[in-house]
């Protein structure tokens, strides 16, 4: 597999190259016959987001990054891989995203810790450029904040992006969240109450659901939470915290649930306690998938 060297050398002298390998790129459908994903989640580094359990600078080492991701991706059982078009073209270059599932990350000017961080501008991928490169969707974080005027701006981005991948016949990836700003920056509100409300907004954006999924958080009370929508749901890994063993316990419960089509982790499979990124992934992709596959 090509290594970082090799990837800026042929960034400098054939840029051209990865609009190519990308139309040469070998797709799969979006779900397999159990209907049901596992994506690695990387697209953390573009808003600013670099910490794991409390080491601000963890994924600060693209090269470290790319190395986990590509071992991810090489575990049986793993469906694919959502990121910024930065990362994702480097993994395509080093020939990692054959016969996956590539999600791109649209919006990610919501910095962490910014003054404008809910004014979540959409500065990466677009639907065209989506279908354009042939990557199987997109995902939007909408952040819902009453008492900012940015929320409306993220709104209307958001409903644009699910009818603009929907136009295409791609999945738009909605990960909702009602959300207030304190003392100690943007909190999103993960009581059940707030998390039903977040759905029900979020799933009437955009001028058509036929291609929206969610992506959501496992909080308490998960099963009536769920129960606001019929629309196929990716449960959220999240930044790893406590015992792993309880985490893998959270999931398999939470994959029970009717709605619940699998899961999207990054930090949590990529930088696990242990630091055996395999060994983790394989534990995520029984989770999901048992023997299904």
């Amino acid at each position: 597999m090509m290594h970082a060297a090799e990837i800026t050398a042929l960034r400098a002298r054939e840029p051209g190259l990865i609009a190519h390998a990308w139309q040469k790129r070998s797709r799969r459908p979006l779900a397999g016959e159990d209907g049901r994903l596992l994506i690695i989640a990387a697209d953390h580094p573009a808003r600013g987001a670099l910490g794991v359990r409390g080491d601000d600078g963890a994924m600060a080492s693209r090269t470290e990054l790319l190395d986990r991701v590509a071992t991810a991706l090489s575990r049986p059982g793993v469906d694919g891989v959502l990121g910024t078009p930065d990362l994702l073209d480097d993994l395509l270059l080093m020939g990692a995203l054959e016969d996956r599932n590539v999600i791109g990350s649209m919006n990610r000017g919501g910095l962490q810790g910014a003054v404008f961080e809910l004014d979540d501008r959409f500065t990466a991928y677009t639907p065209r450029a989506i279908a354009t490169q042939g990557l199987d969707g997109g995902k939007a974080l909408t952040r819902i904040c009453l008492d900012d005027p940015g929320t409306a701006a993220t709104l209307e981005a958001t409903a644009a992006a699910v009818t603009g991948l929907a136009e295409h016949g791609l999945m738009a990836m909605v990960e909702p969240f009602l959300s207030v700003r304190d003392a100690g920056g943007v909190r999103n509100l993960l009581d059940p109450a707030s998390m039903v409300k977040s759905i029900q907004i979020a799933t009437a954006l955009g001028a058509t659901s036929a291609y929206t999924w969610l992506k959501l958080p496992i909080v308490a009370d998960l099963e009536r939470v769920l129960d606001a929508t019929t629309l196929p749901t990716l449960l959220l890994g999240g930044d790893p915290q406590g015992d792993p063993h309880d985490t893998y316990t959270a999931w398999g419960d939470a994959m029970t649930l009717p709605t619940v089509r699998g899961l999207v982790a990054g930090r949590t499979l990529l930088y696990p306690q242990g630091g055996d990124v395999a060994e983790a992934v394989d534990i995520a992709a029984d989770l999901v998938h048992g023997n299904r596959r």
